[in-house]
């Protein structure tokens, strides 16, 4: 299972990256994706849309079931990755490179796992 160490996780698989300007790019994990299965539709958050830490605002759907996907920060979005909308498979093939929407953050990432709690996490999950 592939978690990069340079990443922030949260409980329910949503992964974390800190840009340089400051803002946050967030997707699911390795693991998400792959209890899913291969996927099949993608809903993203509209650009403008002010989120709170923990709302569910984005839906993964593939051939076994759809799941929401949760901002795993409060703040608002910048940006979705509309290319997901007509190739929600590049999820499958790379979690951690098919980002979903980037927030500007109200917040800090210090509530997040790192890789090797998420990694814990995950083992207990299994």
């Amino acid at each position: 299972m592939n978690v990069p160490g340079n990443l922030k996780y949260t409980a329910s698989h949503e992964w974390v990256r800190t840009e340089p300007d400051g803002t946050v790019t967030i997707g699911i994990t390795d693991f998400a994706q792959d209890a899913l299965g291969d996927l099949v539709f993608i809903e993203l958050p509209d650009v403008g849309r002010t989120l709170a830490a923990g709302e569910s605002c984005a839906v993964v759907e593939s051939v076994k079931a759809a799941s929401d996907v949760y901002a795993p920060l409060a703040g608002e979005v910048v940006a979705v990755n509309e290319s997901l909308k007509d190739a929600p498979e590049a999820l499958n093939a790379d979690a951690f490179a098919a980002w979903m929407w980037k927030m500007k953050p109200a917040g800090d990432t210090a509530s997040l796992m790192n890789a090797e709690t998420y990694k814990q996490n995950i083992a207990a999950q299994k």
